[in-house]
């Protein structure tokens, strides 16, 4: 699969550790794959020195776009505010993944070249070392889509997806404009809109630059007993936000065409 363009636009924030080096490990995987390789990063208000980073990194590639908000949103507004980004560049695929590092840049091509027979590919996470509340609370969300719309779908808020761009751009109409899960909703919806959707294993690992929790919710022990205050508040919020615009009844239950895929790759070795 020879693009003539590929975007790769992610949020960030507090990520000045890992983000050069996950960087570079993904433009040495994806730039055999497309004549021009865009990176649109969204700084959102980190309080370390991301974007002095990502700057330095701009002045010595021209095909690297930063985006500093100037208030902190959180990661579903600044996901949002990537995607837009990216389709503004008009690239043929666009692929999405967080600032934190928590894949393989080897994985990358799989995910792109999965898209030849689909509108979206997700990349399913395996062996994930998140925290315990993290995990517990991705396997109950897939079990109330899955009730919601009588079908599985495989890690439903995985952030690691390729889009064509006519999917995405349809998809930014389908959720608010400051959803706090958008990548939940865009599941919901892609199933709604009987998109092609494929599914390819990936490896996930631990949080690059040291901070295994993420920082958006604060730094925690290593083997927290509680999940911190932030995430329940935070939890409550989209549990609401899910509710009102995916999943009520007859919103999300859809009858999909005979042609929608649900092709599960495996990872790589």
């Amino acid at each position: 699969m020879q693009l003539k363009h590929l975007a790769v636009v992610m949020p960030a924030h507090n990520e000045a550790a890992g983000l050069p080096g996950f960087l570079a490990e993904i433009l040495e995987h994806v730039v055999p794959l497309a004549a021009k390789v865009s990176v649109v990063v969204v700084d959102d208000k980190s309080t370390d020195a991301t974007l002095e980073r990502l700057t330095v990194l701009q002045a010595a590639w021209s095909d690297l776009t930063v985006i500093a908000v100037a208030v902190n949103r959180g990661h579903g507004p600044t996901a949002l505010a990537a995607y837009r980004a990216g389709l503004a560049l008009e690239p043929d695929v666009i692929v999405h993944v967080d600032g934190d590092g928590q894949f393989e840049g080897k994985d990358f091509p799989r995910l792109i070249r999965s898209l030849t027979d689909a509108d979206v590919v997700h990349g399913v996470r395996e062996h994930r070392t998140d925290a315990w509340y993290r995990q517990v609370l991705t396997l109950g969300v897939g079990l109330v889509v899955a009730l919601a719309t009588g079908r599985r779908i495989p890690d439903v808020n995985t952030p690691l997806r390729a889009y064509r761009p006519a999917a995405i751009a349809r998809l930014l109409h389908e959720v608010p404009e400051d959803a706090l899960v958008p990548h939940i909703h865009f599941s919901l919806a892609e199933k709604r809109l009987g998109y092609r959707v494929s599914y390819v294993r990936v490896r996930s690992l631990p949080r690059r630059g040291g901070v295994e929790t993420g920082s958006m919710w604060g730094e925690q022990p290593k083997q927290p007993l509680l999940p911190p205050t932030r995430l329940r508040d935070f939890s409550r919020r989209a549990a609401v936000e899910l509710w009102r615009y995916s999943l009520q009844p007859g919103r999300a239950r859809v009858t999909l065409p005979a042609t929608q895929g649900s092709m599960i790759a495996p990872p790589s070795p």
